[in-house]
Formats: structure tokens, C-alpha cells, sequence
């Protein structure tokens, strides 16, 4: 803000007025789906649902009360939970092992944060303490953070990070942790494929390797209900599990765990179900890390494009040769665009930088109706805006971009 000739002084944080801000925004939006449900003639029972039979779901409610539920047809959708790492068993309620729910309720920013993980979760839960004034330090099992991103990007991703303050540890496993009397907690640990141990200390951590479908204690084993090991749901092309009427979406079957994945299968199921043309194109489902600055991803990366042997093209575009994103001062990243080197059909798309989660929606657009790069290079993008960025990553895969 000084940049721009705006001076704040004696800035502080009230992380209780952020604590009540966050509440205050789950209560309103939890509150606008029950309206929802209300307006929309969707009657709700609040409780632990259990599959009693093919036709029959059995609600233990709060008040010890029980109310049975017959039904024609049962979609499943129980969403998912925070996988175990037995060597630093989580306990949300002394602040000091947490998971990513314990993460948003910590009573005071922790000087120094240990986070197990370098997924999508645990980077943004990261970014959020270490923008708060944490020193962050993220232990990660693989050679790169981010999981399946693009080489490229994940790179350039850990590089800003680290400007940040990020400290990290890969091709590192935790074997072992201990909440010490001195209120520290000490983790043990040792290259992935196994070497020396080392130990490192921090006021928290934060185990965040991934999440499991919350399919236990549902009935689904008695009903004899299809499930991997995982407890990951199985089902067709229409999402009906073995079980007649009884069908399943979201993190709770197979596929990327993100809530607009499940919404899409949702309206996708329920259309089937009324026999209509339900449909789910899976290879244009966005990602978004929200972390700043954000990540957003769609299709293929260059990695696996290698790996099929399919041809292509790539642009890319850094923020800092755009006009908008340099007078705001948030230049880090840059959006690449991968295109079929024969049809020029654009296979993925990969964006590091500001709004990126906004601006990935023209991607997913593009793509959906099997857009060229050139179609995006040549459609009008309004100056000044960050989304010029996109179309010029689009002219690098089939041109030369105008501003690099």
C-alpha cells in the first residue's frame, strides 16, 4: 500500500475478529442451502444417515431420536475425511498435532508451523498462518509439492513460496512425534527411502497427506455395497452401485475430491436417474489452490502429454510483462497453455498467479466446446485486465505473444 502513497500505521491483527468473520460466513452460507431446501419443497433430517436397506436410510438425530427414511432410489454422498498418519496422531482440541479443521480454529498465530504435507490442503492452510506471521516449513514425502501439478508451474510455484518465507523439506517421511512439556512438538524424521533419522521442532503441525471417503459407519458393508480398500465407492457409467436404487457421487467414488466435481455428478446422477442425458466431462474439471498466489489448473500437463506421446505446442505468459498485474504490484507467475501440435486443439492449461481461480474458468469454457489456441488468441480481451495474460499465452502457442 506505501507503493500506491497509502500509509497504514500501527497495523495489527484481531485474530478473534477472524475467527467470528469465518464462523460468520459458514453460518450464512450453511443457512442460505436450508433456505434453499425450504423454497424448494426439500424436506431435511439432521443426523447420522445409515443404509438400513436398498430402499431405506435410518436417521440418528441429536436428540436421540431415530427416523426411517424410505425411498426409491438413495444417492450416496457422504464426502470425505482426513487420512491418518499413525506416526503423528491428531488431537484438534490441545492446538498442537491438528488437521486442516484444527487448522482454522488455532487461538493464536504459532511462531513456528511444521506442516506434513505438500498437497493442495496443507500448502493453503500453510500460506494462510505463514501470511499471519508463521515461519512455515512443509515436509513432503515426493520430490515436489503440489501433487499432480505441472512440472513447470510447480516449480515456479515453489519458488514464490520460498520468497515467502516457505521452508521445505522433500523426499522426507515422519516416522515419529512427541508434544514435549516445553509445549514444542518434536517430529522424527528420515528420507523417503530411508536413511538417517533427524528431528526438527515447531509450536505446531499441521498433518495434512490427504483425505479418505467417510464411508465407514454407514451401513454400506451390510448392504453389501461395492468398495475398494480405500472404502471408495464402486459404480457405472450412471453411478448406481451394485445395489439396485442405490447410487453414490462426489469424494465418496473415484476421481478428483472437489466440491464442483461433486455438484456436476450430482445434477449429472439425478438426471439419469429421471432418465434424462446426464453428463460429466471429466477432463475439464478445474483445480484451484488458494493459496497467494492462487494456483488453477485444467486438462492435461506437459508431463503427462510426454508420457501418452501425444505432440503438442506451448505458450506461456509471465504477469510480470502484464499491464495489470504490474501496476497492482502482483506479478509472480504466469499462465502456459499446451495445444495439439496437428489440430491446435488446446489439450491443458495451467495458471500461477493473481485471480487465477477466476481466470481458469475461460480455460474450462475453451476447452469445453474444443477451442483452439488461436481461438483464444484471437478473441478480444478487455485492457487493462489480468486476463489479457490468457490470451497472450494462447498466441505463444500458435504466434508470438504482442507484449513479450
Amino acid at each position: 500500500m506505501e507503493k500506491h502513497g497509502v500509509i497504514c500505521d500501527n497495523v495489527r491483527l484481531d485474530l478473534d475478529k477472524m475467527h467470528q468473520a469465518k464462523s460468520d460466513s459458514i453460518k450464512g452460507l450453511t443457512g442460505g442451502i436450508e433456505g434453499l431446501f425450504k423454497k424448494n419443497k426439500v424436506e431435511y433430517s439432521k443426523g447420522w444417515g445409515k443404509l438400513t436397506g436398498s430402499n431405506e436410510v435410518t436417521v440418528s438425530k441429536e436428540d436421540g431420536s431415530t427416523e426411517v427414511i424410505k425411498a426409491k432410489n438413495i444417492i450416496l454422498a457422504m464426502g470425505s475425511e482426513v487420512a491418518e498418519l499413525p506416526p503423528v496422531p491428531v488431537d484438534n482440541s490441545k492446538f498442537k498435532i491438528v488437521d486442516s479443521t484444527g487448522a482454522l480454529d488455532l487461538p493464536k498465530v504459532p511462531e513456528s508451523m511444521v506442516v506434513v504435507g505438500g498437497g493442495v490442503i496443507g500448502l493453503e492452510m500453510g500460506s494462510v498462518w505463514s501470511r499471519l506471521g508463521a515461519k512455515v516449513t512443509v515436509v513432503e514425502f515426493l520430490p515436489q509439492i503440489g501433487g499432480g501439478l505441472d512440472s513447470e508451474i510447480t516449480k515456479n510455484f515453489q519458488r514464490i513460496l520460498k520468497k515467502q518465507g516457505f521452508k521445505f523439506m522433500l523426499n522426507t517421511k515422519v516416522t515419529a512425534s512427541e508434544v514435549q512439556d516445553n509445549g514444542m512438538v518434536k517430529l522424527t524424521y528420515e528420507p523417503s527411502k530411508g536413511g538417517d533419522s533427524k528431528e526438527i521442532e515447531a509450536e505446531v503441525v499441521l498433518v495434512s497427506t490427504g483425505r479418505v471417503p467417510a464411508t465407514k459407519n454407514c451401513g454400506l458393508e451390510e448392504l453389501g455395497v461395492n468398495m475398494d480398500p480405500r472404502g471408495v465407492i464402486q459404480v457405472d457409467e450412471h453411478f448406481q452401485t451394485n445395489v439396485p436404487g442405490v447410487f453414490a457421487i462426489g469424494d465418496a467414488i473415484d476421481g478428483p475430491m472437489l466440491a464442483h466435481k461433486a455438484e456436476e455428478e450430482g445434477i449429472a446422477c439425478v438426471e439419469m436417474i429421471a432418465g434424462l442425458g446426464g453428463h460429466v466431462n471429466y477432463d475439464v474439471i478445474p483445480g484451484v489452490i488458494y493459496t497467494h498466489p492462487e494456483v488453477a489448473v485444467v486438462g492435461k500437463t506437459e508431463d503427462q502429454l510426454k508420457e501418452e506421446g501425444v505432440a503438442y505446442n506451448k505458450g506461456a505468459f509471465a504477469f510480470k510483462a502484464n499491464s495489470r498485474a504490474r501496476t497492482v504490484l502482483d506479478d509472480d507467475g504466469m499462465v502456459k497453455i499446451l495445444a495439439d501440435k496437428e489440430t491446435d486443439r488446446v489439450l491443458g492449461i495451467h495458471i500461477i498467479g493473481p485471480n487465477a481461480g477466476e481466470m481458469i474458468a475461460e480455460g474450462v469454457l475453451a476447452m469445453e466446446y474444443g477451442a483452439s489456441s488461436e481461438d483464444i488468441g484471437r478473441t478480444c480481451h478487455a485492457h487493462p485486465t489480468l486476463s489479457e495474460a490468457f490470451k497472450e499465452g494462447a498466441m505463444a502457442v500458435y504466434d508470438k505473444p504482442i507484449h513479450s
